[in-house]
């Protein structure tokens, strides 16, 4: 199995807008082979002094099958469409591909 940690860093202010891009395409997304789980998630602020709290944030965790599943994933025609849809939203992507040890 394969983790992806997808950290999406947003231009300011535009997180609503994002959040419903994304909800159209989140449907394709898990129901793709190979998807085990893919998971929007948004910073919470909980007082904590290690904690980087970031409001034009979204990190989306995600498990593959295979770094197969995740290539597929990548090159799947809905994601192209996805990468247009949010281009103008989005600042930086910073990804992270592990896997268990």
């Amino acid at each position: 199995m394969i983790h992806v940690v997808s950290a999406i860093n947003l231009n300011q202010g535009v997180r609503a807008a994002y959040q419903a891009c994304l909800e159209r395409f989140l449907p394709r997304i898990r129901a793709e082979e190979g998807c085990i789980s893919y998971e929007p998630c948004i910073d919470i602020e909980v007082g904590l002094a290690i904690q980087e709290y970031d409001v034009d944030r979204v990190v989306i965790i995600e498990e593959w099958q295979s770094i197969e599943a995740l290539r597929e994933h990548f090159a799947a025609p809905h994601m192209d469409e996805y990468r247009e849809a949010v281009k103008d939203l989005v600042k930086r992507v910073d990804m992270r591909v592990l896997k268990g040890y």
